[in-house]
């Protein structure tokens, strides 16, 4: 080199710096604390404190094109009618039910009759009639800003012929009502629950007190990944020219789902709904909430299509059932070519200003989130072949290799096979149809569209929002009832009967499935009581179906021979473990972990019966499915005019995993991350938003049905409005986010009444409670006068028959079960032994009870008042097996009499919450527990009792979660007892023995769970609730009617 080069110029790269105004709040009491990628500037849950929001004031420097949406205005009630009487009966006239039920009957009586402004003057020539239209019509008036936004539109379909160069055929599809998206999200973000919409993302992060290590938690859609990454790719985009204003997004849902609206005929609607992931899915799942908004109502077919189809010339009777699906396609690609119309495109681009509910100006940009949908409505959205050869919409995995689900491979194939469109192929394909006069379903379109199960149709939201980054298949999520419940479960338990019929004597077994009938009912409609034969499943629904496989277990036991039955009884767990763990509506990156490692267990176990039982039996179809196929060849018939020759016999009926329902249990763990918890996507919001429908269509004249139902759901909307908006006392029931009694504090309830009656042989219960003894005093033996010193005053005991269990959910909500002795009697509470095998000790309630005791001591007297059951306690059988590990459901049974502790009292405020025990059918009944005959400690007069009982701890999701230590709102001690007998239970000790400490039960487990309970003697709420009649029991020569044991320690009732 020489002097006189010049050196090397030095390249200085360019680096861009993105700076983000990051907030993490502190853990809360629970441990929750919440991370903001940017520091929001509204916060509808208060989490936040004020002083840290964002102070930003947003400014508009040019004016936007559209210019800044004001706030809905809405005139007080009485509007649009002259007067408050003539609105609270219109009001009552377009809610509630159509039904003249006694709650109609008492709601029109207390919000409209009795109502002080109310005025039977002002009904003087009322028309009913006359005041629906000026309601119909209160857009046009000048003080209230609610617009008709209903549109209706026909849908132009183009019908291919089969030669070439021949034009299609147009047909008109008429009655698509459908309301703007637009408007439907200028509507949203002037309603009152605009309020509690959540405007920026959020990670929800816990430190679990028991070892203060931090995971995500994982709930509502504003928490998930996709709308993060759709908040940070929005942030990323150039902002509109002279707007400063703050971008967020609202979250579009989207449910649809044909409904029948009567039970009897042919009506039936194809509602479209849309809810809003900005705000709780506590508030959307409630059906009252107002929360869902009706979008529209998607057209079907005609009948008259068919002669058009029959019409063409050189049509076999497969290429017009071809052709006919091919139009329902096109159809329905239409109409959401229609609702993606070029307005909602350029507030999809650049956003609509629209007023916060905190009075600021922020730019709202839609994303569409989620498209909840039954399968065969799926693959119309995804545009593919309904069951072809790649049947999933979300991957192109061959259906083929759908039983290998939970393996590596198919793990594999899954992320690395997602679905992209096929937009060259599907075109070509087109065009061979439409110019070239090809068949739908010929050779030619076929091959060229290739792999991926493809249909010649295009698909409108790749074709108008893929450039905008959008992805037409994620948003497809799973569906929990259809796919689940109604799919994989039902196709098990249906072939669970089968194999139960193919054995010797299988008619007799079957019957023994009608054992469902004798498991109790559980909870305010939990697990409801099996009315009718369950092996039949005659009119089963979905919530039916999930009461099935939760007690499952205990009816299925024994009816398979050997190993088959263990094999059964694994396969129940199974799927029962991974149906709560599925359905949690909060989620941690621990159950996430659970939720797919049982996903795994279970794959393995659904191959094992496959394999091995399945495999031994000759399984044929059930008598149901013969006769449905009896009747459905005689319809076909029929309009062959061949008599035929009947159905034949039963058909093979072989176990079938290669169905896309199975195979979509493999993808809840990155629904649930990308989108939130399956309880915020299920398809159940859009049947419970059905109810409004069905209500409507008695009100109709059945022509025209969609153009009435839309307006009376009009009505319904305004009126709520005008409810919110003047605070007035009669407004639509809503459901709140926080489902809690009104008024209910503390852990439990007893109500105070006034009766009387005196048993004695509560003192040493008492003196325990009173004294604060602990488990070192748990032998002491009360002196006679110990207990003279104990005084219940008037010597009165009052005796009710409910008492209110409350407690904090799992997910943070506050519930309660109601405990009756004579039906929902069963209660858990903490294990007292030190080193317990199990978390848990059971107990009947025998009695309630509650009292005024005087304690006498040092000279001093004090007023307490007692609160006690009367219980017969349970215990584990020793040497069982229980827990996931082992994949048995935990087993109990009553001590035995003779037992110093099978019977004692219980301080209320140590139950947990109620209990589900099933009858252990296998073991039968007897009397080695209690003697027998009638008894107190007996219901419904029974003679004997069931030797053993099994615990349901699948009964919800709650008691599923007390059985493992990732309950965020749970006791953190109640969840350290529960990690310890995991690890007990992992490490492969037997537990559930019964070690006869339980006359310690009382003393110890009075001091464990103090941090969910309070103490005794809350009866602030005593006049909040109606309770039952009570039962008056006086002693008048308590010598004659009690019993007193010879340790003169505790005294016993007498059977």
């Amino acid at each position: 080199m020489t002097e006189t080069q010049n050196p090397p110029q030095r390249r200085i790269q360019r680096v861009l710096l993105t700076l983000r105004d990051t907030l993490q709040t502190t853990f809360n009491a629970i441990g929750l604390a919440r991370l903001y990628p940017r520091r929001p500037s509204y916060e509808p849950d208060r989490f936040v404190p004020s002083l840290l929001l964002a102070k930003s004031s947003p400014m508009i420097t040019v004016q936007d094109t559209q210019g800044p949406d004001p706030p809905g205005t809405f005139a007080e009630p009485p509007h649009p009618f002259p007067n408050m009487t003539i609105y609270r009966l219109m009001t009552w006239m377009n809610s509630g039910s159509h039904q003249k039920s006694q709650t109609e009957v008492m709601r029109l009586v207390k919000d409209v009759i009795q109502a002080e402004d109310f005025d039977p003057k002002n009904l003087d020539g009322f028309s009913a009639r006359r005041c629906l239209r000026t309601l119909d019509n209160a857009n046009n008036q000048g003080d209230i800003d609610f617009p008709n936004d209903w549109v209706e539109t026909g849908i132009n379909l183009d019908i291919p012929m089969k030669s070439k160069g021949d034009q299609p055929i147009s047909f008109n599809v008429p009655g698509f009502h459908y309301r703007p998206l637009v408007a439907v999200i200028r509507s949203a973000f002037a309603d009152v629950q605009a309020s509690a919409f959540h405007l920026l993302p959020f990670k929800c992060l816990w430190k679990d007190p028991l070892d203060g290590r931090e995971e995500r938690v994982f709930d509502k859609l504003y928490t998930s990944d996709s709308w993060l990454e759709a908040q940070d790719n929005l942030q990323r985009q150039p902002k509109e020219p002279g707007c400063s204003l703050e971008r967020v997004i609202a979250g579009l849902m989207f449910f649809s789902d044909a409904t029948h609206l009567a039970n009897f005929g042919t009506a039936k609607a194809w509602p479209l709904y849309l809810y809003f992931g900005n705000l709780s899915k506590y508030a959307c799942s409630a059906p009252n909430s107002g929360a869902g908004h009706l979008v529209g109502f998607l057209p079907s077919l005609p009948d008259s299509i068919k002669d058009v189809l029959s019409s063409l010339p050189r049509m076999s009777k497969s290429g017009m059932a071809a052709l006919h699906t091919h139009c329902r396609r096109e159809l329905f690609q239409a109409c959401w070519n229609v609702l993606l119309d070029a307005d909602f495109l350029r507030v999809y681009c650049h956003g609509i200003v629209l007023m916060c509910p905190d009075g600021k100006l922020r730019r709202v940009f839609p994303r569409i989130f989620t498209y909840s949908a039954d399968y065969p409505e799926k693959v119309l959205i995804a545009t593919i072949k309904d069951m072809g050869s790649c049947p999933c919409p979300r991957c192109l995995v061959l259906k083929a290799s759908f039983d290998l689900l939970g393996l590596f491979r198919d793990t594999r194939a899954r992320l690395g096979k997602l679905r992209a469109y096929s937009l060259a192929n599907v075109t070509r394909a087109c065009e061979f149809i439409y110019t070239w006069g090809n068949t739908v379903d010929g050779l030619k379109v076929q091959a060229t569209l290739g792999e991926g199960s493809w249909v010649p149709t295009m698909n409108v939201f790749v074709e108008k929002l893929s450039l905008l980054g959008f992805d037409a298949f994620r948003m497809l999520v799973v569906d929990f009832m259809h796919e689940c419940e109604l799919g994989t479960w039902k196709a098990l338990f249906t072939h669970l009967i089968r194999v139960i019929y193919a054995l010797p004597g299988g008619d007799n077994l079957v019957a023994c499935l009608d054992q469902f009938r004798q498991v109790p009912s559980y909870g305010n409609g939990i697990i409801r009581k099996f009315s009718n034969n369950t092996s039949e499943m005659k009119r089963l629904a979905a919530r039916d179906f999930e009461d099935i496989l939760q007690c499952a277990m205990p009816v299925f036991e024994g009816l398979f021979p050997g190993d088959h039955d263990a094999i059964v009884q694994s396969l129940l767990y199974r799927f029962a473990h991974w149906h709560a763990l599925a359905k949690l509506r909060v989620h941690s990156e621990t159950t996430l972990s659970a939720l797919d490692d049982t996903f795994k267990k279970l794959s393995r176990q659904l191959r094992r019966f496959r394999d091995f039982t399945c495999a031994a039996f000759t399984t044929t179809e059930l008598p149901k499915e013969k006769a449905a196929r009896g009747r459905k060849l005689a319809r076909e018939r029929s309009g062959l005019n061949d008599p035929g020759t009947g159905s034949g016999g039963r058909k093979v009926k072989k176990f079938n995993l290669n169905t896309y329902k199975f195979h979509a249990m493999g993808d809840y763990v990155r629904s649930i991350r990308l989108f939130g918890t399956t309880d915020s996507f299920t398809t159940q919001i859009a049947e419970l938003a059905h109810r409004a429908l069905i209500v409507f269509y008695p009100l109709t004249n059945k022509l025209d049905t969609p153009a009435q139902l839309a307006t009376h759901e009009r009505r319904r909307r305004v009126l709520r409005h005008i409810a919110e908006t003047g605070q007035s006392s009669y407004t639509i029931p809503q459901i709140l986010p926080i489902d809690s009694p009104a008024g209910l504090k503390g852990h439990h309830y007893i109500p105070i009444l006034t009766v009387a009656a005196f048993i004695p042989k509560l003192k040493d219960h008492i003196l325990y409670r009173l004294q604060g003894l602990g488990v070192s005093h748990c032998d002491h033996v009360f002196t006679e006068d110990e207990r003279n010193m104990v005084i219940v005053l008037d010597n009165k005991i009052y005796s009710v028959q409910t008492m209110q269990v409350h407690y904090t959910t799992y997910d943070l909500r506050r519930e309660y079960n109601t405990i009756n002795p004579q039906t929902h009697s069963d209660v858990m509470v903490l294990s007292g032994e030190t080193k317990p095998q199990h978390p848990y000790w059971y107990a009947r309630v025998l009695g309630i009870f509650h009292m005024n005791v005087l304690l006498n001591a040092e000279g001093s007297t004090k007023m307490h008042h007692i609160e006690v059951l009367y219980v017969r306690w349970l215990a584990p059988l020793t040497g069982y097996r229980s827990g996931m590990n082992y994949t048995r459901l935990p087993k109990v049974a009553f001590v035995e009499e003779a037992d110093y502790d099978a019977f004692g009292f219980l301080d209320p405020s140590q139950v947990i919450r109620s209990a589900h025990l099933i009858p252990a059918f296998a073991s039968g009944r007897g009397t080695s527990s209690l003697r027998s005959g009638k008894s107190f400690a007996r219901q419904n007069d029974e003679l004997d009792d069931w030797e053993s009982y099994y615990v349901g701890i699948f009964a919800d999701r709650d008691m599923f979660m007390r059985y493992m230590h990732c309950g965020i709102g749970h006791p953190t001690v109640l969840r350290q007892m529960t990690k310890d007998f995991s690890n007990v239970d992992s490490a492969g000790h037997s537990g559930l023995e019964n070690d006869g400490n339980n006359d310690c039960q009382e003393s110890n487990i009075q001091h464990l769970d103090e941090g969910d309970n309070e103490s005794e003697g809350d009866d602030d709420d005593s006049d909040e609730r109606d309770f039952e009649d009570v039962e008056e029991i006086e002693d008048e020569d308590e010598n004659e009617d009690k019993d007193k044991d010879e340790d003169g320690d505790v005294y016993h009732w007498s059977f």
